[in-house]
């Protein structure tokens, strides 16, 4: 059998997204914020067996209600990603591959997992992931229509086209570039990482893709320990487990001023990972909740000032403390003008 050349690949994967269901028109009285309750996992209690919280995509809209910033009739709900969908980066080799109970369980890492059956498997793990993936995907064409935009949830940055791995099933953050190269007309996209631990994934999948620009700043002490792809990050900042705020700000700053001089993009995907926070398991940094704040507010800051759409995704964080982390982040930037919470108000 013929191997289909690049071509006839590329025009397969336009054709995809192209009929895709994943982009809708949302009305100005939602809020660029996409969230589901069915991004929760929950089943048996086997989610208790791995440190990352399950339920906290939900607790961060909570709070944000709560809090009175955020009007839950204004969030957008996504789709759920099709097998269609994920197969504009992944292979069917892969795909199928996840019918195996036992490939899931490593993958999100709690081996009781392989004992279950794999229809529970689809309904009560990957449903959720695929939903959250319908969130990042939704999130790039919101971030270009209101300036920005935040899923309270994805940011799945170990997977890559051929392997899921951390915690990650679908690689959301190349399935929402690629959505955007092809649906919005954008040619330069700027993933800036500041999850704890290093973004194998998306690194791997647009290793020759010159349109990609990586600023990717980690704990290099930690999993994945992936030193293949760390080849093709464009702009590698290694931390030291147990480093500061004061000196993580200082780090970030200096990068965004590097990459500022760097690349030029036309849309920014923050992956904004809490596992930085002091007393994660996992990222093993030492960044307050103020750090965490500064830091979005950095981020957002800098987006802003180039006059670039920016989608943010929650990615990893592992302590129940993320959810009010990364709600108070949302608040702070509301307050500080860089994003807005209200909707537009129908008058007629």
């Amino acid at each position: 059998m013929s191997t289909p050349s690049p071509s006839s690949s590329e025009d397969v994967r336009r054709t995809r997204i192209l009929s895709s269901k994943l982009y809708f028109d949302v009305p100005p009285s939602k809020v660029p914020l996409i969230y589901s309750s069915a991004y929760n996992i929950a089943f048996l209690g086997m989610e208790k067996l791995h440190p990352f919280d399950s339920s906290k995509w939900g607790r961060i809209c909570q709070f944000l209600v709560s809090a009175g910033i955020l009007d839950k009739r204004c969030i957008v709900e996504p789709e759920e990603a099709s097998r269609e969908d994920l197969l504009v980066v992944h292979s069917e080799k892969y795909l199928d591959s996840l019918k195996s109970s036992m490939t899931v369980a490593k993958i999100v890492e709690v081996p009781p997992v392989a004992m279950l059956p794999n229809c529970i498997i689809q309904r009560k793990v990957l449903d959720p992931f695929r939903k959250q993936v319908g969130g990042s995907v939704l999130a790039s064409k919101l971030a270009k229509e209101r300036g920005w935009a935040i899923n309270v949830g994805g940011g799945f940055h170990h997977c890559s086209a051929e392997k899921g791995s951390g915690f990650c099933a679908f690689a959301d953050i190349s399935l929402s570039i690629h959505f955007a190269f092809v649906r919005l007309n954008i040619s330069r996209v700027m993933i800036i990482d500041l999850d704890a631990h290093q973004g194998n994934g998306h690194e791997l999948d647009f290793a020759k893709d010159r349109r990609v620009y990586i600023l990717d700043m980690f704990n290099s002490e930690v999993y994945p320990l992936d030193f293949n792809a760390r080849r093709h990050i464009h702009q590698k900042v290694e931390l030291l487990s147990g480093t500061t705020t004061d000196v993580y700000l200082k780090k970030l700053d200096e990068a965004l001023e590097v990459a500022g001089r760097m690349f030029n993009p036309e849309l920014i995907v923050y992956n904004a990972g809490t596992d930085v926070l002091d007393g994660d398991p996992l990222g093993c940094l030492r960044i307050s909740p103020d750090g965490i704040i500064k830091r979005d507010e950095k981020v957002f800051t800098f987006a802003r000032s180039k006059g670039v759409p920016i989608l943010m995704l929650t990615s990893g964080g592992y302590m129940k403390s993320s959810a009010r982390v990364i709600a108070d982040s949302i608040i702070n930037l509301s307050t500080k003008c860089l994003i807005e919470m209200q909707g537009e108000q129908n008058t007629s």
